[in-house]
């Protein structure tokens, strides 16, 4: 079996690429079908877990309580956090850049003298691209939930923040094992393929130094980490080997165990359509003394990596009540049609279109904030109500912004889309409009050059017919009526 990884970076694209990747993917026909129908199936299914409308709003309010208490109080949470979890013999490490995160992972594994690891499903590792960093210092990283193993063995990223392999077909997938896990026959019988899957990851988890997970929330009060999954691999890479590493970005603490209730009602339901997940997995510490199973000590790595830059904004920080369920994603009209791997980010969709900049900074995602139509979709089913479409506003505001201009949260890459030319196009258009005798005057000229109109108008007529004002305005049509009447 191929576990190598490839060393090419493959968590960003520049942004300039953007367009050009959406225009491929919108011109591959087999992609959209795929998603189209992954993104209608698990609409349906999200759908009818919420037959009660009262039900689900209540429940959304609780949610967006909850995440925006733990918000107000994250410092205080996070210290409390970390007392706890020392209490109960974890070892805590503070990453602020995904370099710090990695140096820190990579740094327990050779002090244990690890050449292998086997993970759980972990976005922030794939964040902070910890595979790549592993493997080009000789230690092997393999991907034991099954979507982010198909993934690893294609050499590709994922292509969702819940089901990474949803771009592929079972006939890829049938086609990949073939080629790359030996003695493997083609088959697509989708049972068949699973169980292929599970008995070359079984020997895995015996013989990994190090199990790596994330962790979908943190509760503070108790010192506890917990895991969601359906699969059992969450389970088994926490559990059999020695040493158990686990990261989670700063904004997934909650105060007490029982506020974290309604929100996995919430992300489970969102996120697939369940009631709930197979597996819960509450981890608050090692192996105890007389204890048969578990690891021998666990570790628990605190990411920043830019959260910061949107806590300190008091409308930004809206971004961090995210539950990564990816229900903005699959409801979004842009995304289902270009799949996830033309953002060129870690995290697609709506939800990667407004924590991606305090991530990589505006410089390298401004284009992502303007990637949306603002139908509004995404906030419309966010189990927490985050306003994405307010806060995507903000952020092409920011990428518009003057560089140089003063503001009490500035944020990475502020003014990357700026240009002078365009802002002085604006200040005369508010100015026409702002002044009646200019406004005049304006109607005026261009109802008589009206021929002068340039052809190519920007992006504007990339798919549409060039503006061209009319011979004469409604204004003057409109006076003409009066005068004929009187």
């Amino acid at each position: 079996m191929s576990t190598q990884t490839t060393t090419q970076p493959l968590q960003f694209h520049p942004s300039a690429d953007f367009k050009n990747r959406s225009r491929e993917a919108l011109a591959d026909t087999k992609l959209r079908q795929n998603f189209r129908g992954a993104m209608d199936f698990l609409r349906g299914k999200r759908s009818a877990q919420f037959p009660d409308e009262n039900e689900l709003e209540n429940l959304r309010d609780l949610g967006e309580a909850v995440r925006k208490h733990a918000l107000r109080n994250l410092p205080q949470l996070l210290e409390k956090l970390e007392t706890q979890l020392t209490a109960n013999g974890v070892q805590v490490h503070w990453a602020e850049t995904a370099e710090e995160a990695n140096a820190i992972i990579h740094g327990i594994a050779v002090g244990r003298g690890a050449k292998s690891v086997i993970k759980g499903k972990s976005m922030a590792s794939e964040e902070i691209e910890l595979n790549d960093y592993l493997g080009e210092r000789g230690i092997t990283c393999v991907e034991s939930d099954m979507g982010e193993y198909v993934v690893q063995l294609a050499h590709e990223k994922p292509s969702h923040i819940v089901m990474p392999a949803i771009h592929k077909t079972k006939g890829d997938i049938a086609e990949l094992f073939h080629e790359e896990i030996p003695d493997t026959p083609y088959t697509e019988d989708v049972d068949e393929l699973i169980q292929i899957g599970r008995k070359t990851l079984r020997q895995m988890f015996v013989d990994a130094d190090i199990g790596l997970s994330g962790v979908n929330f943190a509760i503070a009060e108790t010192g506890t980490l917990w895991l969601v999954e359906n699969e059992g691999n969450g389970r088994l890479s926490t559990t059999i080997p020695n040493t158990h590493i686990a990261i989670m970005g700063i904004e997934k603490v909650v105060e007490k165990l029982e506020q974290v209730i309604p929100l996995a009602s919430l992300l489970t339901r969102s996120a697939t359509g369940q009631a709930i997940t197979t597996y819960f997995n509450l981890i608050s510490g090692p192996r105890r003394p007389g204890e048969l199973d578990g690891p021998r000590e666990v570790h628990l790595v605190l990411l920043d990596n830019g959260r910061s830059q949107a806590f300190e904004d008091a409308e930004l920080r809206a971004t961090l009540q995210c539950i990564r369920c990816g229900a903005c994603m699959n409801h979004c009209p842009v995304y289902a049609r270009l799949g996830g791997h033309a953002y060129g980010t870690v995290y697609p969709g709506p939800i990667g279109q407004i924590i991606s900049p305090h991530l990589l900074g505006l410089d390298d995602t401004r284009d992502l904030p303007t990637a949306s139509s603002l139908c509004g979709a995404c906030a419309e089913v966010c189990p927490v109500r985050i306003p994405i479409p307010q806060l995507l506003i903000r952020l092409r505001t920011e990428a518009q912004r003057n560089p140089g201009e003063a503001v009490a949260h500035r944020l990475k890459g502020q003014g990357a889309s700026y240009s002078l030319g365009e802002q002085l196009v604006w200040k005369f258009w508010t100015g026409a409009y702002a002044h009646p005798s200019l406004h005049r005057i304006f109607r005026w000229l261009a109802t008589r050059l009206r021929a002068f109109a340039p052809k190519q108008q920007m992006g504007w007529t990339r798919f549409r017919t060039p503006l061209q004002p009319a011979e004469r305005s409604l204004h003057d049509l409109m006076a003409e009526r009066k005068g004929n009447r009187l």
